[in-house]
This record gives C-alpha cells, structure tokens and sequence, in this order.
C-alpha cells in the first residue's frame, strides 16, 4: 500500500515526531555556533584593540618628531595681524607699526551707454600697462595686449579679459547710474603690478572707450615699521623680514601699531606628552574590559586570558619604565609620569610645565633622542610596530580567530547534512511503519468482516 503523507496510513503524529527528532539532532549545532560567536567578538575586539594601539601610536610619534620641540608660537597684542612663527625663528619682543597696507590697482574705462553695443571693429585689442614696467610677470616690459573679438560688447570684452590666465587684470563691469564701466583690478597687489593705463585701439565706427584716469588707484605696496626698521611688501603676507616669522596684515591694519611676541611653545608640547598618558589610559581601560571576569552571573571579556593581550600589556609596561640612555632624564617620574598599581600613567602638570619652558631639551633627549631609535618614543614606536605591522601580533591574532571561523562553518556544514541524512532515514524508516500499521489495520479490518459473516452464517443454521 503506497502512502503520500507520513501518518494517512497510521493516524499517527508522525510529522510532529519527526520535527522533535530534528529539533533534538539540531542541538548538535549549538556549542559550534556558540564557538563562532565567540571567535566573531574575538575579531571584533582585537578591532577595537587595534584602534587604541593606533592611537597610542599616533601620540607617541608625535614625540618622536624634533620639531616639537624647537616649535616657537607667536603672539600678536591689538588687531589687523596675525603671525606664525617657524623653527627657524628666535624668541623676541617686536612692536610693528603699520603705516599702510598693500593694495592691487585698478582703474576704470569712460561709460558705455548700452551693454548690447557693439564696440569693436576688426583686428581690435585692448592694450595694458603696468606699474614700473616690471610687473605682472605675464607681460613685456610692463606692458600686456589682449585680442578683442569683432562687434564685440562690453561683457565681451570682460569674458575676454577674464579667460587670458596671463592678463595681469579681472575685469568686471559697474554701472555708476549714467551709464557703464569696465573695471579692471590687478590680480597681483603692490606698486609694481598696480594698472596704470589702458587703450582701446580699432573700436567701431563712431564708438569712443578710453580710460578715465580720475578712477586710476595705483597700487600700493605695504609699509611698516619693525623695530624702527622700515620695511615695504608688495603683499599683506610679509615674509622675512622677521626670520622664521610670516606676518598678515588685514586689510584694516592701516595705522595700527601692535606689538609681537616669539616664544618657545611649550604649550604645544605639553599638549604632547598629556596626548601621550591620555592615550596609554584609555587603551588600558579598553584592554580591561577586554579582559575583564565576570564571575558567576556576569559576562567575561572577549579577550580574557588572550595572550596576544598579556603580550601587549607586558612589553609596553616594560618600555614605560625601563630608563632611557644617553639622556639627563631617565625614566618618567623625573618629568612627572608615573605608573600606578592600576597599571594607568599619572602625570604631574606642575613640573612638566616646569621642565617644559625652562629646558623643552631635556624632554627632546628623553622622548626622542639623538635619532629615531634612541628615546623613549623611539623604543614605543618600536614595540607597537611589532604590534600593529601587516605581519604583527594584532594581524596574526585576526588571521587565526578567521581561521577557526571558516574551520567552525566547515563543521558546522558536514554536521547540518549529517542531521539531513539522519531525518531523511527516519521519514523512510516512519514511511515504512505507517504502510506496515496501514496494511495491518487492512488485514484486521478484513478479518473482522470475515468472523461477522461466519457468525452471520452458524447463527442461521
């Protein structure tokens, strides 16, 4: 007797036997897919691991680099100024006054009544000239001629002006209520690149455009005085005139006397060494949660008991306190840093500051050395290159817990067909009972009609 449905044959629940079966073969799954997540928050945490470290990294170089501490900041008492200061400059008091500022030249053509006139006949130019015949460094002995197209207007002309990279000028249009001017502004400030004239030639029949000298603003160069030293720019960015120091002057600087100060930025250096403990602690506290045990009802870290961790956490403690060789200063307490017994670096603002603006080459000494290897920056740099390299610890730790993830899908695909194959033979071994049950309450069913006949029978003889 064939049977289409496991349980016609029988009457019995067979299906929802056989989903118990695989629901119990299935928890074969569980500590696989519990290992794998496991390895999951591994990788997840070694990332997060690797961050800090990349962190820690960032702030060690920084030590690391000699500029640091040779910086020197500049700053300006009263307005109209700024000023940088480079590692080349000296530390000194300057008082600048501005007797007045750059400014490009300029110069205006005479009205044009309608802006849809046309201007120019053919073979027409417009011909420039510049300051002391130096100047913009496009031109011929100080002088500039653009080619203007034929008939054209005087938005022509200022496309014209505008698309020459070498004209020396931008041009651009004002009407000043009775009628409309081309205005043309040197692109570069100071005398020598300041317009002086500009001269239409072979303008249309009838047409007169010339250059009205009462708009002319010559370009100026900037005037100061340093320290009783007169000195001139052709631009407000004046550089060298103070070695190592780039000055801006605002447009409004005119008048104005300020005064300068060059110091030794021990502020940015300080900065450096809080951004070095300030990172140290904050991977300790990421390592700690890491690794932290939760006891008995709460969730232990990712990484506890890791020995790429252990590793990690041993060499840098080991790097902070040994000394450093070849410098005044040899281990972190006499610069203020300290270890304490929670493994974070303690950091004394008062004699960092101290050693700071007195002596910034006892800290250069110490962090960075007499090259790249030999301080204390160059040690960590080191270290957590081994750490953080392609083939570092961080990257083989990965590569192993990915290993054993695609090792737990290999598994865990082996053991899903097992439990296939294994419910596939209990709906054939279930197909089997239900036809043999179907078949058994067949002949039953059959030999009940049978006895009910025979009675049937004996009873009427």
């Amino acid at each position: 007797m064939a049977i289409s449905a496991l349980g016609i044959g029988s009457g019995l629940d067979l299906n929802g036997l056989l989903d118990q079966l695989r629901s119990a073969e299935q928890q074969k799954l569980e500590p696989l897919t519990a290992q794998k997540s496991q390895e999951k928050a591994k990788i997840s945490a070694y990332g997060r691991l690797q961050s800090g470290l990349n962190k820690f990294q960032d702030a060690v170089t920084k030590l690391n680099e000699t500029s640091l501490y040779q910086k020197l900041s500049a700053s300006v008492q009263g307005e109209g100024m700024t000023a940088t200061a480079s590692a080349e400059a000296s530390p000194g008091q300057y008082e600048i006054a501005v007797t007045h500022t750059a400014r490009a030249g300029s110069l205006a053509s005479t009205r044009v009544d309608n802006l849809t006139d046309s201007l120019t006949g053919a073979n027409a130019s417009l011909d420039l000239t510049f300051g002391d015949g130096s100047a913009p460094d496009s031109t011929t002995n100080g002088t500039k001629s653009i080619a203007l197209p034929e008939n054209a207007t005087l938005e022509d002309i200022r496309d014209t002006i505008n698309a020459d990279a070498e004209a020396g000028v931008d041009a651009s249009i004002i009407n000043d209520g009775t009628g409309n001017r081309l205005v043309l502004t040197s692109r570069q400030s100071g005398a020598d690149a300041g317009i002086t004239n500009m001269a239409f030639t072979n303008l249309a029949t009838g047409v007169t455009l010339d250059e009205d000298l009462a708009t002319h603003q010559a370009g100026r160069n900037a005037l100061l005085d340093i320290n009783g030293i007169e000195i001139t720019s052709s631009t407000n960015t004046i550089e060298g005139a103070i070695q190592g120091v780039t000055l801006e002057l605002a447009p409004d600087a005119t008048g104005e006397t300020l005064s300068l100060n060059v110091a030794r930025d021990s502020g940015s250096l300080k900065e450096a060494v809080g951004k070095l403990v300030s990172s140290y602690n904050e991977l300790q506290s990421t390592i700690g949660r890491m690794t932290a045990y939760g006891g008995e009802d709460g969730k232990s870290g990712e990484l506890i008991g890791d020995r790429t961790v252990r590793n990690i956490e041993s060499n840098l403690a080991r790097d902070l306190t040994n000394s450093v060789a070849g410098s005044e200063l040899t281990i972190m307490s006499q610069l203020g840093i300290s270890l304490n017994e929670k493994g974070r670096l303690e950091l004394d603002d008062a004699k960092l500051d101290e050693l700071a603006t007195s002596n910034p080459q006892k800290l250069a000494d110490f962090f960075a050395g007499a090259d790249e290897a030999s301080g204390m920056a160059g040690r960590l740099d080191a270290t957590l290159g081994r750490f953080l390299g392609d083939d570092g610890m961080i990257s083989s730790a990965v590569e192993s817990a990915e290993t054993r993830v695609e090792s737990i899908d290999r598994r865990t695909a082996r053991m899903e067909q097992s439990i296939e194959r294994t419910i596939e033979r209990y709906r054939v071994q279930f197909g089997q009972l239900d036809s043999m049950i179907a078949n058994m309450n067949q002949t039953s069913s059959y030999l009940m009609q049978q006895f009910e006949s025979l009675d049937a029978q004996l009873g009427r003889d």
